[in-house]
Parts: C-alpha cells; structure tokens; sequence
C-alpha cells in the first residue's frame, strides 16, 4: 500500500519506491531504501512526518505516495 494510506503509529517496511532515478535516488539519500521500516508520527497540513532509522522526515503527500510499504 502507498504511505500516505498509513494512519499515525503504523510501522511499514519499505517493499518498493516508485518514480523517476533522481526523485528515487533523492529519497534513498534521506534513508527510504527498500527494506527499510518507516513509522507515520503524524500528518501535518497534508505533509507526513516519519521515523526513518534515528531521524524524522517531513514529505509531502505526492512524494510519499511513491513509497509502497507493506
């Protein structure tokens, strides 16, 4: 399922990340590999902000829908 279908407090494990090279390598600099666990902490204003390994991330909602989690 896309990201941005994950309510607050769901923990996911990346399976795929969907897009263009450049907009994919820009999300693995931030941490999103395949394999990896995400945690929703909370939705702000239509952005998301997640748990990636020791640091959070805020992403839009159009960019976090290329992450498929499972």
């Amino acid at each position: 399922m896309p990201l941005t279908f994950a309510k607050p407090g769901h923990t996911g494990v990346i399976q795929c990340i969907r897009g263009k090279d450049e907009a994919r390598r820009h999300l693995e600099s931030l941490g999103f590999v395949v394999g990896a666990a995400v945690s929703v902490v909370a939705e702000r204003g239509g952005n998301l902000i997640l748990q990636i390994r020791d640091g959070r991330v805020a992403l839009d909602r159009a960019t976090a829908s290329r992450i498929l989690i499972a």
